[in-house]
């Protein structure tokens, strides 16, 4: 199939692209590179283009033979979109529609969108199931649920067939080493563990510490970036088999706290990971992890990276190789 990829230059962007040229797909990415990096981009046709540029849009889309798009570019960082909230709706909204339009004016009707687990804000059950309340806490997880609404009312508008694929926590990095984590400013823990192990940064915080947890700090659901990629492929090969909308979680089901992160991190680094607690930040809930029965039930995805340690031995081999990101 040919399929365009928004945000390909991403993190995850980066590897959908991989597995999408490595099952045989022809690929266009679109990336406005913002945050995004060229190199990550490993084949296919490239585009430096913002959504927002409805011409150059069209311009893509009259070039090639779109056939469906995966849907990743969005901001994505929760406190930011809290005070900036009109950037992520900008972005993560007006710009998607940008996208929706010009998929239709190309009659290209099968999309599959990048969303989040933040779209139910603090969980009323563990592990969290597709039918659970949505009910997000910052403007982030605000724009993905709105936008998965959009995406219903053009299903029943005008037949235009999408999956949602809601992510936990992607972490880890491709094995070949050719492509990994780099963000600036960097969020996520297993890279800002990693970074400390590197001197990188003196200390880790630790938000939180006196979590109803087994070690009183937050435990999160962690999926390997390359089983999250493939779940991509085999979400747009549905679309393709038959037209269907869905919406499916993507996590491992499990859950590691904080402290067992940076246990698991010192022990295969071999560095000691210098941490500090600090205090809460608003809003975390203290355990997110996913159900993805459905997805394994009804796309037969079934992770292959799914122990802490493989997953944090593939970041710190990107991390050792790449010690200032792309940049090196």
């Amino acid at each position: 199939m040919n399929i365009l990829v928004t945000g390909g230059a991403g993190y995850v962007g980066s590897h959908v692209v991989k597995e999408l040229l490595e099952t045989e797909h022809q690929v266009i990415t679109v990336d406005n590179l913002t945050k995004g990096h060229r190199e990550a981009v490993l084949g296919g046709e490239f585009y430096q283009c913002d959504l927002g540029d409805y011409q150059e849009l069209r311009k893509i889309f009259s070039q090639h033979q779109i056939e469906a798009v995966i849907h990743l570019a969005a901001d994505s960082l929760v406190g930011e979109s809290v005070t900036s909230p009109n950037k992520y709706y900008q972005n993560n909204l007006a710009s998607g529609l940008n996208l929706l339009e010009v998929m239709l004016e190309h009659s290209v009707k099968k999309l599959v969108f990048s969303s989040t687990a933040a779209v139910y804000g603090e969980p009323k059950s563990v592990p969290i199931k597709e039918t659970d309340p949505t009910e997000p806490t910052n403007p982030y997880g605000r724009s993905k649920l709105f936008f998965e609404k959009i995406l219903a009312d053009f299903d029943r508008a005008y037949n235009l067939k999408y999956i949602s694929l809601r992510y936990f926590n992607a972490a880890g990095a491709d094995n070949s080493g050719q492509i990994g984590e780099d963000h600036d400013p960097e969020t996520h823990l297993i890279p800002l563990v990693l970074q400390t192990a590197q001197g990188r940064r003196q200390q880790l915080e630790i938000y939180g510490t006196d979590y109803k947890t087994r070690d009183g700090t937050c435990i999160r659901d962690y999926i390997h970036i390359t089983d999250l990629a493939r779940a991509h492929i085999l979400a747009v090969e549905k679309l393709a088999r038959r037209a269907e909308s869905s919406i499916y979680n993507l996590g491992s089901g499990d859950g590691f706290s904080v402290r067992e992160v940076i246990d698991t991190a010192r022990k295969v680094t071999a560095h000691d990971i210098p941490a500090a607690p600090a205090e809460r930040r608003p809003g975390d809930p203290p355990v997110l992890i996913a159900s993805s029965k459905r997805i394994k039930e009804e796309l037969g995805w079934q992770p292959q990276y799914d122990d802490l340690e493989t997953i944090i031995a593939t970041a710190w081999q990107w991390h050792k190789n790449n010690p200032t990101g792309y940049s090196s």
